[in-house]
């Protein structure tokens, strides 16, 4: 995967923004494979304009660059939203 920022399409920024507000418990699929499971914080941006989702795991918050998202699927019950495919649709 190449180091260059691609940004996510504000359609679906908006679903991380979602997850954020309710602090929903998200499984996280990374593109390349990886999985986790972690609680919704907050999304910040660099001065870089990379842009990260910041979750809180069982080792504490972490920061994972939106790019490097497959898709977020929502682990509580009555969510406002399923799963949601992320890694294909750059702007």
């Amino acid at each position: 995967m190449s180091d260059a920022y691609r940004p996510l399409s504000c359609d679906l920024y908006d679903y991380l923004e979602i997850a954020c507000m309710h602090h929903y418990q998200l499984r996280i699929e990374l593109v390349g494979g990886g999985e986790l499971t972690a609680q919704a914080l907050t999304t910040r941006t660099e001065s870089s304009k990379e842009e990260f989702f910041i979750v809180r795991t069982e080792n504490g918050e972490q920061p994972l660059r939106l790019d490097r998202l497959l898709a977020i699927t929502p682990l509580n019950h009555g969510a406002s939203f399923g799963r949601v495919l992320l890694g294909n649709a750059r702007c």
